[in-house]
């Protein structure tokens, strides 16, 4: 494909990925304040998390697969519009308080929730192998800056105009973005034939019992699982906690998420190609998941809004750290055979655990304390380093291959 397209797709990738993820992060730090408002509580937002993680979970391997049938645009038009709508529903839900219009958002949000997935499909189409990871690392770049800026604009809205204004400012954004993928984003997509989409060399489907059977994979899967369900914590529990210990507002919570974001951020733009070169891959993981467990503690244990202010910068340290190494260290152990099935079956572990991990988080909050989350989330952290040390013991020269400044 000509270079000229390449770069067309890599930054028009770059812009839809990074509008969608602000409209993420607009809403998400704030979303147990409007279920709150409605009348929720904390289990009710770990219910709505949970439903839009289990439409995604169903969703998006049957939007993976239908782009290899028709094509990356349509399917990544089909995501936006469905964000659209569903962030207008939003925000029609905050003006009439009704917990069921919300729910409805939520779970039409995560049905068509597909477009991360098409827009990395589109990539991995017009870049060869060589040049595969940095083009991938564009994507993980727009992802980063979206959660970054997303929660501040998110709570300066919610300030200045009320609680319509960040869903209805998301669902602006997913339509600007769907407008420029019409007008501008080319087909990608090499061949919509049948006979391709039914399975062409290298499109291996792997079974989950032929990837547990390979050395290290089922623990990995584990160390996946784990990860996320710790992460969840903060999304349904943070903000409640925040607000009934320090009295902050949404503004507050929106600037700890894009603290967090910018952590994360910094570490895979800057850090963790040279991290990757220079350190065992497991060895990574022991660190990642210490410093996240470190900073969960801090959240459990916080007598002073400082504590949460450290918190964030450790959890968002070790989340740049775990997510791009357990993905390269689940690729090296599968080998190239394997690897796209055993990383499509990783990201469904970290899809259960987002299924899971909010709905435990916000009975925890509701039934037993506002930290006990975040305890949950400490206990999550000392079983990854378990399974971790194991994986160092068994693998003890593992090494991811080097992941890309950008990844």
């Amino acid at each position: 494909m000509p270079l000229s397209v390449q770069r067309r797709v890599r930054g028009l990738v770059f812009i839809t990925v990074f509008l969608d993820l602000v409209g993420f992060g607009l809403i998400i730090p704030l979303l147990p304040f409007y279920v709150e408002s409605m009348g929720g509580t904390a289990t009710t937002a770990g219910v709505l998390l949970a439903l839009f993680s289990s439409a995604q979970l169903v969703a998006t391997p049957l939007l993976g697969r239908l782009s290899d049938r028709v094509g990356r645009r349509p399917v990544i038009l089909l995501s936006l519009l469905g964000n659209a709508v569903s962030m207008a529903l939003f925000a029609y839900a905050t003006h009439v308080h009704l917990l069921p219009v919300l729910f409805t958002s939520r779970l039409l949000a995560g049905a068509t929730a597909g477009n991360l997935a098409a827009c990395q499909a589109a990539v991995a189409d017009v870049t060869d192998p060589e040049s595969r990871a940095a083009g991938l690392g564009r994507v993980g770049a727009g992802i980063g800056l979206g959660m970054v800026l997303g929660p501040v604009i998110g709570s300066q809205l919610h300030a200045w105009w009320g609680e319509w204004a960040p869903p209805t400012a998301a669902a602006v954004l997913a339509a600007a973005a769907m407008l420029g993928v019409f007008f501008l984003f080319p087909e990608t997509h090499p061949d919509h034939g049948p006979a391709k989409a039914r399975g062409t060399p290298g499109r291996k489907k792997v079974r989950l019992a032929v990837a547990l059977a390979q050395p290290g994979i089922a623990p990995m899967l584990a160390l996946f699982f784990l990860t996320f369900v710790g992460m969840t914590n903060l999304q349904v529990s943070l903000g409640l906690l925040a607000q009934a210990r320090f009295a902050w507002s949404e503004r507050e919570v929106g600037r700890l998420f894009a603290l967090m974001g910018l952590m994360t951020f910094v570490l895979q733009a800057f850090a963790i190609g040279w991290l990757t070169r220079k350190i065992r891959g497991f060895t990574l993981v022991l660190a990642g998941a210490t410093l996240m467990g470190a900073g969960l503690a801090c959240i459990a244990a916080a007598s002073h809004p400082a504590m949460l202010v450290v918190a964030m910068v450790l959890v968002g340290t070790g989340m740049g750290m775990l997510q791009p190494v357990l993905a390269s260290l689940a690729s090296a152990l599968a080998g190239p055979d394997l690897q796209g099935g055993v990383l499509g079956i990783a990201q469904s572990a970290g899809g259960l655990a987002r299924v899971v991990g909010p709905v435990w988080s916000g009975f925890l909050y509701s039934a037993v304390a506002p930290g006990a989350p975040f305890v949950s989330g400490v206990v999550a952290s000392v079983l990854s380093l378990l399974v971790a040390g194991a994986l160092r013991h068994r693998f003890p020269e593992a090494r991811p291959p080097p992941v890309p400044a950008k990844a």
